[in-house]
């Protein structure tokens, strides 16, 4: 597995490539950057993930709904069962992070939709740590801060990811830096950052000042951005596809319907997928289905052509 990992540019008419060591979220032409690896995984692993958590409780990384998955996110390269070892490179919050996410049935909802209920699954992040989906990412995020040797992790956030990213900063003992949006925040989840001692910076402006200050103080002052665009919380987030597919036993519905925000969680499920159809391990790649709320249907826009007047194709719409 040694040198299995690397970074790559996404934009495929750039496609510059930077080791797994690399802190930097965009490559030198100012595109994302995507965490790859040059070996495919053995189908076999469907088991190994299968048996993790039920065989062993003592060991938390078999029990964390992100870290049962390590072999499909080995930008760690450890090969290895033992918890001290694991413990010496993953980071977990005692093996909660995704743990009790799992499809479910709701009839009130199926029946509101018009659909049968044994056609309809809902899937619950709510029950992780700090109370949303964002923990899947930021346990391989702040894993990869920890690789690197960052003293200090940095985010914008109008919520969610502040009380992720202070959550896992107050657990391996770092400093977190989170820059909020004068008045955009909700109360709730910055009194999460506030109570696991995350220096709060807050920012004339929007959402996007906000993250335009956090990424500054990244680069000019060693810290390790915790957003989105950083490759590896797109990492952690493939688990909760991972986590659907493995309890509908790696059969494809025909849908998968994601809220879209940032969308580096519809990122995630698209890369998941289609990873899992390159090697074979899913039959099909359903179709996904991304809801904006209309004061924020930035997807919408650009697809659309709202937006400079110009409808955005990724790649000139080739796959």
């Amino acid at each position: 597995m040694q040198g299995d990992a690397y970074l790559k540019c996404i934009d495929s008419q750039c496609g510059l490539e930077y080791p797994i060591s690399n802190t930097n979220v965009q490559c030198e032409n100012g595109h994302l950057l995507d965490v790859k690896y040059k070996n495919k995984p053995n189908e076999s692993l469907k088991e190994v993930f299968a048996n993790r958590g039920r065989m062993d409780k003592d060991i938390i990384f078999n029990e964390s709904g992100v870290w049962r998955f390590r072999e499909l996110l080995n930008f760690c390269e450890i090969d290895t069962e033992d918890i001290e070892a694991c413990s010496k490179y993953l980071v977990s919050l005692d093996g909660s992070e995704g743990r009790q996410s799992k499809p479910y049935h709701m009839s009130k909802a199926s029946s509101f939709v018009g659909i049968s209920s044994d056609n309809l699954w809902l899937q619950p992040e709510g029950y992780n740590p700090s109370g949303s989906f964002k923990d899947n990412g930021m346990a391989t995020a702040v894993t990869h801060a920890k690789m690197v040797g960052a003293k200090k992790i940095v985010c914008a956030s109008t919520g969610n990811t502040s009380a992720s990213a202070g959550m896992f900063a107050a657990n391996e003992g770092i400093q977190c830096d989170v820059y909020i949006p004068a008045g955009q925040i909700a109360p709730g989840k910055l009194s999460q950052a506030y109570q696991f001692g995350a220096q709060i910076v807050e920012v004339n402006g929007n959402f996007d000042d906000a993250l335009k200050q956090s990424l500054d103080d990244a680069k000019n002052h060693d810290g390790y951005t915790v957003n989105s665009i950083n490759p590896f919380r797109i990492e952690g987030q493939k688990t909760i596809p991972y986590r659907a597919l493995e309890y509908l036993k790696w059969e494809s519905p025909d849908w998968i319907v994601y809220p879209g925000g940032a969308l580096g969680n519809t990122s995630s499920c698209g890369k998941a997928l289609m990873e899992l159809y390159e090697w074979g391990w899913i039959k099909k790649i359903p179709r996904i289905a991304v809801i904006n709320s209309e004061g924020a249907s930035t997807l919408s826009d650009l697809y659309n052509g709202k937006f400079q007047e110009e409808e955005l194709r990724w790649n000139k719409g080739k796959p």
